[in-house]
């Protein structure tokens, strides 16, 4: 599968396995999504449980607040994560606040799904990666797959979470893995392992990272394409790095990075998101804290600039091999 088809079996299963699962957002219907994700849905489980929405993501994200409240599991679709920010105050007064307000009488087990990312030249309003300003909300999840395989059991552990989960599915991994080279041929999930994914039911639990690759040079910390292009950097350039995919950035899984740390004593952070507090900032300085005295060399940052996302830039902006290799470099000399 590749990871459009992986998220469509996710809404699936759960659908199928709870009544309760609805699906809502813009052209989600009939029309299956604008990336047909949902494609199949209505006609398999009708209108009353996948239906189109006005464009009104406030409206989409207060819906499914309600819904949850009285027991439903809504799956609300923003259609670009760079049009979340009307349903902010929904996600922050309301979705993140309603068990703790009520002494848990109510909660807001409601699933955020919104494609994220640059990489397809889609400019300053559908490249965006907003992913830091719901990590510092409390009471809100923040999941980001890099895989077809992660992205489907993390999205049916999410729908199954009682707490609000925002889901960000990076656009660019959709049809297959990106390895920052943007002049090389594309590649599909069909050859890569993590494309192999199971046709039934099975969850990822939120929290745990992936060492995707293990090493004793350097710790990178990454999520969603970032993974792949460092994959990709450190191979080229023959570094025994470890690649931990966080998955989840909140509930962090902070175990999996301190011991990683402490055994390599040097790290480096790759996000895509725009550098000044970026969720970066937070990683290095839950580093620092927690292996200060493992350092090597101070923890790296490689990251989007704090510029609008540039359309005709956009490999410039992006943190692809150049960039990320060049830090590499530095950090392995200090």
């Amino acid at each position: 599968m590749n990871m459009i088809q992986a998220i469509n079996s996710a809404l699936d299963i759960t659908m199928a396995r709870d009544p309760g699962v609805v699906v809502l957002g813009e052209d989600v219907g009939y029309f299956g999504g604008v990336f047909r994700a949902t494609a199949g849905l209505q006609a398999k489980y009708g209108k009353t449980r996948v239906f189109d929405t006005p464009i009104n993501e406030c409206g989409i994200i207060g819906v499914a607040i309600g819904m949850g409240a009285y027991g439903m599991r809504p799956v609300p679709e923003i259609q670009f994560a760079d049009y979340i920010y009307p349903g902010l105050d929904q996600l922050v007064s309301e979705a993140a606040r309603l068990r703790y307000r009520s002494a848990g009488e109510f909660t807001a087990p409601i699933t955020v799904r919104s494609p994220m990312g640059g990489g397809i030249f889609g400019g300053q309003t559908h490249s965006q990666s907003p992913e830091g300003i719901f990590t510092h909300v409390a009471g809100l999840k923040t999941v980001i797959p890099s895989t077809p395989y992660d992205a489907k059991g993390l999205l049916i552990a999410a729908i199954e979470d009682n707490d609000p989960v925002v889901f960000f599915e990076p656009k660019r991994l959709y049809n297959g893995p990106f390895n920052g080279y943007w002049d090389q041929p594309a590649q599909n999930w069909s050859q890569h392992p993590a494309g192999a994914v199971p046709s039934g039911y099975y969850r990822i639990p939120l929290g745990q990272a992936n060492v995707v690759r293990a090493g004793e040079a350097v710790t990178i910390l990454a999520y969603g394409t970032m993974v792949h292009v460092c994959v990709a950097v450190t191979a080229a350039l023959g570094v025994d790095a470890e690649i931990i995919d966080l998955r989840t950035l909140v509930p962090l899984d902070i175990e999996a990075i301190e011991a990683s740390v402490k055994k390599t004593g040097r790290c480096m952070v790759v996000h895509e998101a725009t550098r000044t507090s970026g969720f970066g900032a937070e990683l290095s300085a839950l580093v620092q804290e927690r292996c200060f005295y493992h350092l090597e060399a101070p923890v790296a940052r490689v990251t989007g600039f704090d510029t609008p996302y540039p359309h005709s830039l956009e490999w410039a902006y992006f943190p692809g091999p150049v960039r990320i290799g060049e830090a590499l470099k530095k950090l392995l000399k200090d």
